[in-house]
């Protein structure tokens, strides 16, 4: 197994890795709006939410050697399922391949965001 870190996506807010890679398959954590520039969440609608939770993702697959063209499965994870539409609109962007995914409402998510996203991607080895 191999440990994917990178300082251009945030910290693990807990004992847990961005990510690892184990038999050319990447496992992420789930990434929330978290601006790694100042270690915050500084958007506050969901579309700049999630807009900085596919970047930071962005940043993981690219540590990890790959990209969003070979993203297998998305979990998401939706503070309101109100906010599905202008979700959509926004992860369509970066998961233009469209994966397989769930996507769920939540109580919910650490620091009070709207929103987080884990996901499965191959990566060649």
């Amino acid at each position: 197994m191999k440990v994917v870190a990178t300082e251009k996506a945030p910290k693990a807010l807990g004992p847990y890795s961005q990510g690892y890679v184990h038999g050319g398959v990447l496992y992420t954590a789930g990434q929330i709006a978290i601006d790694p520039a100042v270690n915050d969440v500084t958007a506050k609608t969901i579309e700049e939410q999630t807009e900085q939770v596919c970047k930071n993702l962005g940043e993981v697959l690219k540590e990890a050697g790959t990209d969003f063209a070979h993203v297998l499965k998305t979990t998401c994870f939706l503070a309101d399922m109100g906010d599905f539409g202008a979700f959509n609109e926004v992860y369509g962007k970066y998961f233009t391949s469209k994966p397989a995914r769930s996507c769920v409402a939540v109580k919910t998510l650490p620091k009070g965001v709207l929103c987080e996203v884990e996901l499965i991607a191959a990566v060649e080895e």
